[in-house]
């Protein structure tokens, strides 16, 4: 199975949603066909359809798909809006989210097929926005690293699965491999729900890159010995004084970084990119249920009554990072 396999992750297909289903990998390449909008939330929320950019094609997406469950079972105005709100609150970090359901919702009341065009027209965005931050990001490591070969550190899943394309942080390694300067790539298995583990290592391996996976908690100590050259994530809001939210365990690399004096670079779109969010502390940050931490392949791991403090996301102060590459500009906070 080779890497053309994520050329459609989500796609748009007689009036439904067709979308890998993440939460199969790696072990079943699956198909969600999403018909409703209650099946759409519920993908988003189980993680099935995951990572900032993506969410927001979903989301543009999912407006298209409400707008023709309206049509289908006669709902009101009122009904529509509140639908489409409810894919817009789905998961509360990721601003592209939010961002694309408004922007699409906007064109409503133009028809069902300007709807699915400005949708579609959201999909193509990213899959270019991808390609161009890729080449930026490579671009940027090597001139602050030299031509390598680098070996890179990253977290969570940045690949086509999470963007689309290229991916972002992904996308960045991936740019490096096909320029000759890529060594081989240390991957966090990524708590709670291992995305690292099973979808980076997954999509790493149908691209043919060397890879290592290692604990979370292993990864700063690593960073201090000397085994990475740079760390390289995405990110799933970007606050306007340059503070990130990304997925939980990204702080602790920051620091590591920080202390080895190896550059720490986010890679997002501009769409990641939330001018209306001041600071860090007002991004909301989402909690996901105790049974992620407290159990296992659903077997409990914690005695009865132990609770989580389960946090998805973390943020990143802006004093941390070396630069925030985006598909139009190399931003230093």
């Amino acid at each position: 199975m080779g890497s053309e396999v994520l050329d459609d992750v989500i796609g748009w297909r007689d009036g439904r949603i067709v979308a890998i289903d993440q939460t199969a990998l790696p072990h079943r390449l699956a198909l969600l066909d999403i018909a409703t909008v209650d099946e759409l939330v519920d993908a988003i929320v189980r993680l099935a359809v995951r990572g900032a950019p993506l969410l927001g094609v979903a989301g543009a997406l999912g407006v298209a798909l409400a707008a023709r469950q309206a049509d289908r079972e006669g709902w009101d105005a009122g009904r529509l809006n509140a639908e489409v709100e409810r894919i817009a609150g789905a998961r509360p970090t990721a601003v592209n989210l939010r961002r694309e359901v408004l922007a699409v919702a906007a064109v409503l009341t133009d028809g069902a097929a300007a709807t699915e065009a400005a949708a579609l027209a959201v999909r193509d965005a990213a899959i270019e926005t991808s390609r161009r931050l890729s080449e930026r990001g490579a671009a940027f490591l090597i001139e602050e690293c030299g031509a390598g070969p680098l070996t890179v550190h990253t977290h969570c899943n940045t690949g086509a699965l999470a963007c689309l394309g290229w991916g972002s942080a992904l996308g960045v390694i991936r740019t490096l491999r096909d320029r000759g300067a890529l060594a081989h790539v240390i991957a966090d298995e990524t708590r709670p729900l291992l995305q690292g583990s099973r979808l980076t290592a997954w999509e790493l391996g149908q691209l043919g890159i060397e890879h290592y996976l290692v604990a979370d908690g292993a990864g700063p100590f690593l960073i201090s010995q000397g085994q990475a050259d740079a760390v390289v994530v995405g990110a799933d809001r970007v606050a306007a004084n340059g503070d990130v939210a990304n997925k939980i365990g990204t702080y602790s690399l920051a620091l590591a970084a920080r202390r080895a004096g190896i550059p720490f670079l986010v890679s997002a779109p501009e769409s990641t990119i939330d001018e209306a969010t001041a600071t860090g502390a007002d991004i909301p940050l989402e909690l996901r249920a105790d049974e992620e931490v407290t159990s296992f392949g659903g077997v409990r791991t914690a005695p009865e009554g132990s609770r989580a403090l389960n946090y998805a996301f973390d943020v990143t102060p802006a004093d941390l990072i070396t630069a925030i590459i985006t598909e139009d500009r190399v931003i230093r906070p």
